[in-house]
């Protein structure tokens, strides 16, 4: 909506008390709405002949993709078998499908990468299974940018194959990360036995029930941490110029990721 502005050498009485009205109301005439840039853009621009160098834009979100990036989260799974080759080689748990998206990707099949910094909830449940014919234990633990992490690891024992039917074991653990942006976390498994694998299971019937995947994990944003750049309020606007604004924010692929802004001064 656009409101009436007063010309430079001033207005009739009626102009004036229209204008202060409106003021008074909290009807201004310094608002706009921006969409983000899509495609993986980092930066998007506002295009207004009302923004200066000193101005201040305020941005809020004005639609349901927009706001939930308030929270960062995501959710990967993975359909595909994972075994072993070395019982002391550690190995990476792997995914092959994204879930759910918002400011925590996926890299290199196997990194939880976090779009803000904060501190960081990772969950997951795996599905082991054991072919020997013998109890065999596997190690589950976490690595934060390549490093374990101290007294991250859990011990579990898969039950051997029986009845001609191998022995199975939902692995399931949480941790609490503190991340920098874009850092990462992986999940690392290793097993005494490579009979030991993680085993992804087709649906099945009587009764009928969904696939299982060979691993599940998620990673949501819990708080914000003490780094001092790159912090999750995001996002924000980095520069002004005469006429445009520079709105700086994670790469983004969403559609319709709109906000309102406010321009002051």
């Amino acid at each position: 909506m656009t409101f009436r502005v007063l010309p430079y050498q001033g207005g009739s009485p009626r102009e004036i008390s229209e204008v202060v009205n409106n003021i008074m109301n909290g009807k201004t005439n310094n608002t706009g709405s921006v969409t983000f840039a899509t495609g993986g853009a980092t930066t998007t621009t506002i295009t207004d002949a009302r923004i200066g160098y000193d101005s201040k834009v305020i941005l809020l979100p004005t639609s349901q993709v927009a706001a939930s990036q308030e929270f960062p989260h995501g959710a990967f799974s993975s359909t595909q078998d994972q075994t072993i080759a070395s019982t002391t080689t550690a190995y990476a748990m792997t995914f092959n499908t994204t879930d759910f998206s918002d400011g925590v990707t996926l890299s290199n099949n196997s990194r939880l990468v976090a779009g803000y910094s904060g501190i960081y909830n990772l969950q997951f449940s795996s599905q082991f299974v054991n072919a020997d014919s013998q109890i065999q234990d596997i190690s589950v633990w976490f690595r934060k940018n390549g490093t374990n992490i101290a007294n991250s690891n859990s011990q579990f024992s898969i039950q051997n194959r029986h009845g001609g039917v191998d022995g199975a074991l939902i692995a399931a653990l949480n941790i609490y990360v503190d991340l920098a942006k874009d850092e990462y976390v992986e999940i690392m498994w290793s097993g005494t036995d490579t009979d030991i694998s993680m085993e992804h299971l087709a649906a099945q019937t009587s009764p009928t029930r969904p696939a299982t995947p060979s691993v599940i994990a998620t990673m949501h944003y819990v708080s914000t941490n003490g780094y001092t750049s790159n912090i999750y309020f995001d996002p924000y606007v980095s520069a002004t110029a005469n006429g445009s604004a520079t709105i700086s924010h994670a790469a983004n692929s969403i559609a319709n990721k709109t906000m309102d802004y406010v321009i002051v001064g």
